[in-house]
Parts: structure tokens; sequence; C-alpha cells
């Protein structure tokens, strides 16, 4: 879906950065960089489970999410990627959903799961 989504940029003539799980560390470095300190980036495409540590994209504006995670904890850490210090900008976040699919079943599962998280833990039952 990546490279569909990477295919569809390019004709619109958006210039992006992408990350997956096959880029190298040190090139995923340059990627940030270039994306966070270059304003010609329309795009930084990458997948929820790509980055892990050291992804900070501050100059991102918007966060689209189309593929969500049966962990809902993998999302979150992806939308905090753009939500870190010295964001300037206002974040959008969207999920893309496919009506009457199992994505949509598992989107409705995991935020029932986040849900019940907020309740245990924002009541005060652990410290």
């Amino acid at each position: 879906m990546l490279d569909i989504i990477e295919e569809y940029t390019k004709l619109k003539g958006i210039q992006i950065e992408k990350l997956t799980g096959s880029v190298k560390s040190h090139d995923w470095i340059m990627a940030i960089q270039r994306f966070n300190e270059d304003p010609t980036f329309g795009a930084f495409l990458l997948t929820t489970r790509a980055g892990g540590l050291g992804i900070n994209l501050t100059s991102a504006r918007v966060v689209i999410i189309f593929d969500s995670d049966w962990n809902p904890q993998n999302d979150i850490q992806a939308i905090a990627w753009a939500h870190w210090i010295g964001q300037v900008n206002e974040v959008k976040v969207f999920w893309l959903i496919t009506k009457k699919s199992y994505e949509e079943v598992m989107f409705e599962w995991v935020s029932k799961k986040l849900g019940m998280e907020h309740a245990v833990f924002s009541k005060g039952a652990f410290h």
C-alpha cells in the first residue's frame, strides 16, 4: 500500500521521504533530517513499525494512518513522532478505514481497548 501511495505522490509531483523496515538506520536518520529541514517535502511515508527510536518529525502537519495496527500503542507511537518537543505546527491526525471491513471491526475493538485502558489508569487504580 505504501508503494501505491508513493506512486500517487510522484504523479502529483509531491516530494517525499519514505521509511520502511528495509531502510538502514543511517539512511532513515538522513531522511528525517531532510524532511524536517527542507520545506519542499510534502509527505513522509512510513510504516508504524519501521522506525522505533529516534523519529522526530517536527515539521509534520498531518498524520494519516491507513493501516492501523492491532496493538493501539503502535499507532499512538506513530502519531507521537509528529508531536515531539520542537513541533511548531498544529498536527491533524486522520485514520483511513474501509467501511464494512475487518479493518473497521479491528479499529472499533482497538478503540474500546484504549478506552478501557484510559478508564483504569486515569481513575487512579494504579500508581
